[in-house]
């Protein structure tokens, strides 16, 4: 059949949508210097790097605008071009959006994971650390404003994490999500709807986090997700309309993305001092949500601090230090979680470069105290010892730390954290059983990292 030549209102309602995105993407760049909508102190490294942070969100925005709910595709919500929220140096990001009015059926394979079960590790190649999948009712930060951030607007209406993912002797697992389980079902499953405070939610975004500790073996999952009966319904063509729509949506997603997690930043995490009714004055806290060279007590806040991860205790704040300071960071764990990761980020919240430096480190590559104390030491230059966590020589910046627990412990069991202050000089005196490195072992660590971060981050 013959297509018909479009109309001039066609052509003129395309060019429309497109002036649109591009004027969504300029309300974007505002955001890096303008100050009523909460940028970082504009020094020439905060602006060169928001320049890159709103290109990041322009590219999480085509990418979530060329997808289709009933024929996804995992993607990777977050990489090294596009690196925000704070993210988990440590983590692979994965996202897709679905819909959970539908049924859709992932298919996996793991490497050996018989630490998933607390069994010891496998000598060579092995899972994730630790894998959680969840779907959630909408994406964090889509709607430009804190508002979205009310209890009940967004849910998780299912999880599932490799602590209770059943997986074959292959290492191959699937995964059934749909609205709800059918009866009978014993295999793995994700909801795809749940009623919260008398109200329906859908599930829209599914995020799988894959963690790593040791970054030479454990490897990537293979995972696949199609919508059961998709083979039967051919995707249907673009028309004007879905690119308009798709247009408008790349748009959108840059600028409110943007604008949301600068006034995140601001006001919620009170990054710059206190905030009337923030929730350092909600939690009884004397000092910002996050503390100057300090960080704020472990805690669970999950989707009430934009989205983390469920299974998550967190901690954090941001470091504050001149070139002959340091931050001695140290934690003790009495019930040892399955996860342990300790981040830098900067004020937009990008991870620092984890590649070229050691911007974090984790459980595994931690060197512990004989009593199982755990310590780090964040600063500009290299101290020439072990558990080093390298600034990359930004001044001003965010310090994380993410436990995890697929079933928390009592209260009373939570992580321990200190964070102290010192000149550089005295790190020693604060560090009493960490080892020498020398130089030729830091460029081994580097290697290795670049070598991860390339398998980590494949694109084929």
């Amino acid at each position: 059949m013959p297509e018909q030549e479009s109309s001039q209102a066609t052509r003129d309602a395309l060019r429309q949508a497109f002036d649109d995105m591009i004027a969504c993407f300029q309300e974007a760049r505002d955001a890096i210097d303008d100050p009523a909508l909460y940028p970082p102190p504009p020094t020439d490294r905060h602006l060169a790097e928001g320049y890159r942070y709103v290109l990041g969100f322009m590219l999480a925005g085509i990418e979530r605008a060329l997808g289709d709910p009933l024929y996804p595709r995992f993607r990777r919500a977050i990489q090294p071009m596009n690196r925000a929220t704070i993210d988990n140096s440590d983590a692979v990001y994965l996202g897709v959006e679905i819909d959970g009015n539908y049924s859709y059926r992932i298919r996996g394979r793991a490497a050996d994971s018989r630490h998933w079960r607390g069994e010891p590790a496998a000598e060579g190649k092995t899972a994730p650390q630790y894998v959680i999948f969840e779907l959630a009712s909408g994406h964090a930060g889509d709607s430009g404003k804190l508002s979205e951030m009310k209890p009940g607007t967004r849910i998780n209406t299912g999880t599932l994490d490799s602590a209770t993912l059943q997986v074959a002797d292959d290492g191959s697992f699937e995964i059934l999500i749909a609205p709800e389980k059918p009866a009978g079902y014993t295999g793995n499953f994700i909801a795809g709807k749940r009623t919260s405070r008398d109200v329906e939610h859908v599930g829209k975004f599914l995020t799988c986090r894959e963690l790593f500790h040791d970054w030479e073996n454990q490897d990537l999952l293979d995972l696949e997700i199609l919508r059961i009966g998709c083979e039967n319904e051919p995707r249907p063509p673009i028309d004007p309309e879905g690119a308009m729509q798709m247009l408008r949506d790349v748009g959108r997603v840059a600028r409110n993305q943007v604008h949301f997690w600068n006034a995140f930043n601001t006001i919620t995490l009170e990054t710059y001092g206190q905030v009337p009714g923030g929730i350092s004055e909600r939690m009884g806290l004397d000092k910002p949500f996050m503390p100057v060279n300090d960080m704020n007590p472990p805690n669970a806040l999950g989707l009430a601090t934009g989205g983390g991860q469920s299974s998550n205790i967190y901690a954090g704040g941001t470091f504050l230090l001149e070139e002959d300071e340091a931050l001695v960071i140290a934690t003790r764990t009495p019930v040892e979680p399955h996860f342990l990761g300790f981040h830098l980020a900067n004020l937009w919240g990008e991870s620092l470069d984890f590649e070229s430096y050691p911007s974090n480190t984790n459980a595994h590559f931690v060197e512990a105290d004989p009593d199982g104390l755990r310590r780090w030491v964040v600063c500009h230059r290299d101290p020439g010892i072990a558990n080093w966590v390298s600034t990359t020589g930004v001044r001003h910046g965010y310090t994380s730390m993410r436990w995890t627990y697929p079933e928390p412990p009592p209260e009373g069991q939570w992580p321990e954290l200190t964070v102290t202050r010192v000149a550089f000089d005295a790190i020693a005196e604060h560090m009493p059983h960490a080892r020498q490195v020398s130089p030729e072992e830091r460029a081994a660590e580097r290697l290795l990292r670049h070598r991860h971060v390339q398998r980590r981050y494949r694109q084929y």
